[in-house]
């Protein structure tokens, strides 16, 4: 039985990566690229502690869009501030530390 270093508590019941969802404070943007693009930029997610591709591709597939995750941040083609919060919220971030602008 393998036991995780930071909270002491054996793997399969370790609760490290939902409290740092919880503590992360993430910024929902809406940002105009080349050719007037709406794109949805989301920033504040530590890539060392979650997986940005697996959280990209899960968005990408809910709201039909491309996008890409890279540095620290994922890019999402279109417009989809509102939904991405809520869709943030179910994959266990804290409501309260996610800003939308």
């Amino acid at each position: 039985m393998e036991v995780c270093r930071k909270c002491g508590l054996p793997e399969d019941l370790c609760v490290c990566e939902e409290l740092e969802k919880e503590q992360m404070r993430v910024v929902v943007r809406l940002e105009m690229r080349r050719f007037r693009k709406p794109t949805t930029m989301i920033e504040g997610l530590n890539p060392k502690r979650t997986d940005l591709n697996k959280i990209a591709q899960k968005l990408k597939s809910k709201l039909a869009c491309g996008g890409t995750a890279k540095d620290g941040y994922i890019l999402l083609q279109g417009d989809h501030r509102d939904i991405v919060k809520e869709e943030l919220v179910q994959l266990g971030f804290n409501e309260s530390s996610i800003e939308v602008q």
